[in-house]
């Protein structure tokens, strides 16, 4: 068994990290501090081909077969991307995962046509609108209707916390709603593709977030806003179960994210330590400090290869027995490296003292966008659930 990346992975990530650091790097502290969400080197992205790396020849896409490892290389650049600015990552993991997936899987081929193109180029973007004030992993909390009235869906309702859902490049944003009742009275979760620009739908301006701040995020609101029937994305009463189908992906994405901030915290640990001198010496010396660091690049490694292995297994094509290995898999490396992250930016911090409490200082706002990678996409909690379940447990 082997546990090395393939010399075209690797070239591909060297293509990547270029990227990352020319193009984004010596921006981000103005970025994030303008709360700027710069769509021109979104599209760049999009032109090195990122966005595309899952999808098919016909809409685009890379159309790499299974042994080319295409969704590796996806975990690839967000790892990269996510080294320089999580936000940057997020942009990629959420346009791809939650805008091109969806479609990808569940579209109709007229629905492909229409909307695949464009975000697999990377010109325009797409989010997925689940989460509300009171419902997330909840589907039967779920508020937002939509109603057929004459050949149109109406749609009432809100979201919140959708990325990639209010930019001057975001086309779509397939949004969650209940569409009836099913047996036994649960609501029926149906998802909807709704263009931007629909009248009755708007993204109300961006949050104020701790962290994230180059990424577009917006709560969303639903008004007697019309769409065709036939943008029913999947089967009606299926929305719920399809977006699970699509956050396992997800949350093996979110964990290259972490991982590629665990990377960022020992470049900047490693570097700091040896040029900042305290009685005479480096403070990489100290085994305080030199210790610390170490636990790093443990945490890194073990996170690195979790991710890896889950990704792998997706690239691998799956039954039903392997489907539910993956699931596993995702679960677990979602849950210890974005731990981990957070764990890491918390000892970055502390190995820079005052200094890491500085905005000039990349590991404040690597400790800021920390946080969120234990809630996004399945929180800690759940993936903790998941896998005590697939250990045969009855939790709840």
């Amino acid at each position: 068994m082997s546990f090395e990346l393939s010399r075209e992975h690797e070239e591909f990530r060297r293509t990547v990290r270029e990227f990352a650091e020319s193009e984004i790097a010596p921006h981000v502290p103005k970025w994030d501090k303008d709360h700027h969400f710069p769509t021109d080197v979104v599209q760049k992205m999009g032109e090195l081909g990122l966005f595309g790396l899952t999808a098919p020849e016909e809409y685009g896409g890379a159309g790499l077969s299974a042994e080319d490892g295409p969704f590796t290389s996806l975990c690839l650049a967000i790892e990269e991307l996510g080294r320089v600015d999580q936000s940057m990552g997020i942009t990629l993991e959420a346009g791809v995962g939650l805008g091109i997936n969806p479609i990808q899987t569940f579209g109709t081929d007229e629905q492909k046509q229409a909307w695949l193109p464009d975000l697999v180029a990377g010109q325009r973007l797409a989010g997925f609108g689940l989460t509300e004030a009171g419902a997330g992993s909840d589907a039967g909390a779920t508020r937002t209707k939509a109603v057929l009235d004459n050949g149109e869906w109406v749609i009432n309702g809100s979201k919140q916390f959708i990325t990639n859902s209010g930019s001057d490049i975001t086309s779509l944003v397939t949004v969650t709603a209940s569409t009836g009742s099913s047996e036994g009275g649960r609501p029926e979760i149906s998802a909807i593709v709704v263009p931007a620009g629909t009248p009755g739908f708007t993204a109300e301006p961006p949050y104020d977030k701790l962290g994230w701040h180059i990424s577009d995020t917006h709560p969303l609101t639903f008004e007697d806003c019309r769409v065709p029937a036939d943008n029913l994305l999947g089967q009606r009463g299926r929305g719920f179960a399809q977006f699970l189908a699509i956050l396992d992906d997800g949350r093996v994405a979110i964990a290259a994210l972490a991982v590629g901030l665990i990377q960022a915290c020992v470049d900047l640990c490693v570097e700091y330590s040896l040029d900042r001198q305290t009685f005479g010496a480096p403070i990489g010396r100290k085994q305080g400090v030199a210790f610390q660091v170490a636990d790093l690049e443990v945490m890194l490694h073990a996170s690195r290869l979790l991710t890896y292995r889950a990704a792998a297994m997706k690239d691998a094509g799956a039954d039903a027995t392997s489907t539910k290995q993956f699931k596993h898999a995702a679960s677990i490396a979602k849950l210890y490296a974005t731990e981990s992250a957070v764990t890491a930016t918390r000892i970055a911090t502390q190995v820079f003292g005052g200094y890491g409490f500085m905005e000039e200082y990349a590991v404040a706002r690597f400790y800021r966008d920390a946080k969120i990678l234990e809630i996004g996409e399945g929180t800690s909690e759940v993936q903790r659930m998941l896998i005590a379940r697939g250990l045969g447990l009855p939790v709840e």
